[in-house]
């Protein structure tokens, strides 16, 4: 497309100083057309200004601006780079690779570990936890309370280490299988954090940095952490 036809396009949009949805359509089509590099978006952008100060001259100022907004806003949306993905995996058992990925993450812990989980008795994660914690970062364990007496728990080596632990003391069973490392990465699904999951049930995780799902999850873990006090 050509510099005065852009031109063109633009005072039309500018005649009644409103920008209709057909005419974000159209602007919007157009900006398609001419791609996202970021030279050509400077372009229109500078084409949009100078169209609304010639308007400026015989219009309510008001008006005017209020359409160079809104032709902006389109600009700004056409080149702003796309986020990248979060990050998603799944991973399933039997076998060792859900075991070895979320040691790998506790591993990689800088701040924090928050674990809401019915059960731990695989030493493969709970070593990890405690030289997590050694190295000062911040660990915080939820568990069901009949579980945490279970012969082969690990909460009363975490308690002995001095790894903040807290259980649901209620008839009812607290069942989440959830880990938030460095308030960045969360870890959930199916898996109990224990040998059988590992060596004989047909499990689940899935390891993701989507904010949504993180803050679902950090809420209900702050949540359940002040109900045991």
């Amino acid at each position: 497309m050509k510099p005065d036809e852009i031109d063109a396009i633009l005072k039309a949009t500018l005649s009644d100083a409103k920008l209709s949805r057909g005419e974000r359509q159209a602007v919007s089509a157009i900006l398609a057309d001419l791609g996202a590099d970021r030279g050509i978006v400077a372009d229109v952008r500078a084409r949009a200004f100078r169209a609304a100060r010639g308007a400026l001259e015989d219009r309510h100022a008001d008006a005017v601006l209020g359409w160079l907004e809104e032709v902006v806003r389109l600009l700004e949306a056409r080149g702003r780079p796309e986020a990248a993905p979060a990050r998603v995996e799944a991973w399933f058992s039997p076998g060792d690779v859900c075991v070895r990925r979320i040691a790998a993450l506790i591993d990689g812990a800088k701040k924090s570990i928050d674990v809401c989980v019915y059960t731990i008795t695989d030493d493969r994660l709970s070593r990890p936890i405690v030289a997590a914690h050694a190295h000062g970062v911040r660990v915080r364990i939820l568990t069901d309370d009949e579980k945490a007496a279970d012969v082969g728990s690990d909460i009363p080596a975490f308690e002995q280490a001095g790894i903040e632990v807290r259980v649901d003391n209620s008839e009812d069973h607290m069942h989440h299988k959830f880990a938030v490392v460095d308030d960045r990465t969360l870890i959930t699904g199916s898996y109990n954090w224990t040998r059988s999951a590992s060596d004989r049930n047909r499990e689940n995780i899935v390891v993701t940095e989507d904010p949504r799902l993180l803050e679902a999850f950090r809420g209900e873990f702050e949540s359940l952490w002040a109900r045991f006090r």
